[in-house]
C-alpha cells in the first residue's frame, strides 16, 4: 500500500521517514518529495507498506508530531490524468 506522509519537517529526509515507519513494519520504499530545481524538501513524501502494516502506521502516525508539526498521514490516492488536449 503506498501511504502520504504531508506537513513533514523541511529537514526530514528519505531515510527518516523510512525510520520513523519501520518502527510498526517493514517499510518497501519511502521517498521524501523535493523541489526539481532546488532539491530542498516540498514538505510531504510518500511510503510503501504492506496493507496490514500500513493501516497500522495510518492510525498510529496520524496527527504524531515531529518537530511540532503534525503529521498528516494516510492513503495516497492515485493521481488523475488531464487529458489536455483541450477538444
Amino acid at each position: 500500500m503506498k501511504i502520504y506522509v504531508g506537513n513533514l519537517p523541511w529537514s526530514v529526509a528519505d531515510a527518516d521517514l523510512e525510520e520513523m515507519f519501520a518502527k510498526i513494519g517493514p517499510v518497501q520504499s519511502a521517498q521524501v518529495v523535493t523541489d526539481r530545481d532546488t532539491g530542498r524538501s516540498r514538505g510531504f513524501g510518500f511510503v510503501e507498506m504492506d496493507q496490514q502494516d500500513g493501516n497500522r502506521a495510518i492510525a498510529e502516525l496520524n496527527g504524531h508530531e515531529v518537530d511540532s508539526r503534525a503529521l498528516r498521514v494516510n492513503e495516497a490516492q492515485s493521481k488523475q490524468r488531464s487529458g489536455g488536449g483541450g477538444f
